[in-house]
């Protein structure tokens, strides 16, 4: 005769509490965590982080091979975020990034960098993209690319540098940043 099953194995009556019991013991956790919230009217916008631009393309300046700018952006414009990184590759190089959240609550990528324009391109994008068109703002071509459902990346060609712009603000904030660009003082290493 074959052994019989512990009784805890036998009904599913047991299985319901010891399921139960292990549910209050992760909402034990979770809260000790901190994790949770209850939030019934969904998300809530929280502050916008801050970031000084100055000292961080100031540091930039006296670290990179190539000239850095430091564009005077409209009030209501607020920094957010910079990072240096590297891109990969024969035409890659060192690129430095600023972000900024424009008066509308959208946000603008700002990047400097030696790396050739496909290779910068496909580094922030995470993959190829395609020219679709140009812009010509203030006296420079800016090269557009995009696709369908992503962010628009715009590039233009400085010489010893290449200054990308992508993000999610629309086309009136481009046009404000790659202006600003073109009239930035070039930051002194």
């Amino acid at each position: 005769m074959a052994s019989d099953k512990p009784r805890i194995l036998q009904g599913g009556r047991d299985m319901l509490w010891s399921l139960l019991a292990l549910g209050a013991f992760c909402v034990v956790i979770a809260a000790i965590a901190n994790q949770c919230t209850l939030s019934p009217g969904g998300p809530t916008a929280g502050p916008v982080p801050s970031f000084d631009m100055s000292a961080g393309l100031q540091y930039d300046a006296q670290s990179l091979d190539f000239p850095i700018r430091e564009p005077v952006v409209p009030d209501g414009w607020q920094t957010n975020s910079g990072s240096r990184a590297v891109v990969a590759g024969d035409a890659g190089g060192d690129a430095t990034t600023v972000g900024f959240i424009d008066a509308g609550g959208r946000y603008l990528q700002y990047t400097q960098s030696s790396a050739d324009e496909l290779p910068l391109v496909g580094f922030v994008a995470g993959e190829p993209r395609y020219a679709e068109g140009s812009e010509d703002i203030a006296g420079r071509t800016w090269v557009v690319y995009g696709g369908q459902g992503v962010e628009p990346i715009w590039v233009a060609d400085f010489g010893q540098s290449r200054i990308l712009i992508s993000g999610s603000a629309g086309e009136e904030s481009f046009v404000t940043l790659a202006t600003a660009v073109e009239n930035a003082p070039i930051l002194e290493p």
